[in-house]
């Protein structure tokens, strides 16, 4: 689990129905979801369950069930089990719950397969890491200190209702300040459940999961370790990739693949291409030699070795991306209809696009977890970006939020 106040409640309640089943159950911890999902495809179990909302605020939680695989549960069995877990609630099943006993070697085990990755000391590096009062609390700075680096922790106090507080990766705005006033040369920030990771460079930049992904591949090119399955070098990302990573990953002759939002769907598609890198731009990046998931701490790892291995700094790897400048709305929405039944959604879409053409794009998608509409807009000049972005939000609101 993470730190969520409601963790160690629902753990006990899983634990006891497993149990009631004569399911063995371990129990590590505070552990990050790639953790869980590493001890899972390792060992002989059949089945791993990361008790998480990931980058919600704390009053959310939630459980994520892998395979023995390690890979997320497909599409299918998630509704089945869904299907059966509703039918119990209405019989009123209740299971009581047994104590757990936390296994810390399980952790350990994680750490140890980490550190595995790093093929050089990170002896005179100095680092910041904000651990967002999450799951990664106790693990990022003992792994880096470990491994040589000097590091400077903040966001590692949880109390249950801080996680992801104004902090970790969904608020880099204090470590970038904080790299800078301490002169380190990266910051790493985690979101609740350490599978994502937004890096900060030395000068305070931000850098993204799509720098990353910039810079991972040019890493992997340069060793001749890109190419998938016969179909020349590739990178998957999801639709919310900017297009400066397109754009910059044509210029070194690599492809880029979209898939929809969220890392279970790139993952399928590194898969099916065999693919060896893949993510998203909100952090998850998954490298499919080490790891079945998106995992912060291992992007923290490869970021560190990259630098030291080319003694280049992370804003010197990351230039040769430009951002094109882009705006995301979310609109609060009473109701979902198909866009394509949505006239003046419709027409406001196309004419973004054709005001834009190849220099563009626009993105207009419900949320899968929350009543929104998100808008994405990217394109040359960000005046123009706010203007299309607002008159197709507006369209939406005058449609869906009567």
């Amino acid at each position: 689990m993470d730190t969520r106040e409601s963790g160690s409640w629902i753990a006990a309640q899983l634990a006891a129905g497993l149990a009631r089943e004569a399911v063995t159950v371990r129990f590590a911890g505070l552990i990050t979801t790639p953790g869980v999902a590493y001890l899972t495809r390792n060992d002989d179990f059949v089945a791993g369950v990361m008790i998480s909302a990931s980058h919600n605020p704390y009053q959310d939680n939630g459980i994520k069930i892998f395979g023995h695989s390690g890979y997320k549960l497909p599409d299918p069995a998630e509704l089945e089990l869904e299907e059966r877990i509703f039918s119990l609630v209405e019989e009123g099943s209740r299971a009581s719950a047994p104590p757990l006993v936390i296994e810390e070697q399980l952790d350990q085990r994680y750490l140890d397969y980490l550190a595995s990755t790093l093929k050089r000391s990170l002896a005179g590096i100095r680092v910041v890491v904000d651990c967002g009062h999450g799951a990664a609390s106790h693990l990022a700075e003992a792994l880096l200190v470990r491994l040589g680096a000097t590091v400077h922790a903040v966001g590692c106090a949880p109390n249950g209702r801080n996680i992801n507080l104004n902090c970790g990766a969904l608020h880099v705005e204090q470590l970038a300040r904080t790299v800078v006033e301490t002169g380190a040369d990266a910051g790493f920030a985690f979101d609740g459940d350490a599978d994502r990771c937004i890096a900060v460079a030395a000068s305070g930049k931000i850098v993204d999961g799509d720098h990353v992904m910039l810079v991972c591949a040019q890493h992997l090119l340069s060793r001749n370790q890109l190419a998938g399955n016969g179909h020349g070098p590739v990178v998957v990302a999801t639709v919310m990739s900017n297009l400066g990573l397109e754009k910059a990953l044509a210029a070194i002759g690599v492809g880029l693949v979209r898939t929809p939002v969220g890392d279970k769907y790139v993952l399928e598609e590194m898969v099916r291409r065999a693919a060896p890198l893949g993510g998203e731009q909100s952090g998850h990046i998954i490298f499919l030699q080490h790891a079945t998931t998106g995992d912060g701490l291992l992007t923290a790892l490869t970021l560190l070795d990259i630098m030291a291995s080319s003694g280049q700094s992370l804003d010197a790897l990351t230039s040769a991306m430009s951002v094109y400048p882009q705006k995301l709305v979310n609109v609060r929405v009473t109701a979902r209809r198909p866009l394509e039944e949505l006239d003046t959604v419709r027409r406001e879409i196309s004419a973004a696009e054709s005001e834009l053409g190849p220099h563009g794009r626009v993105l207009v998608r419900f949320s899968g977890t929350e009543p929104l509409a998100r808008v994405m807009v990217e394109g040359p000049a960000m005046d123009v970006v706010e203007t299309l972005t607002a008159r197709i939000a507006d369209a939406i609101r005058a449609e869906l939020c009567p």
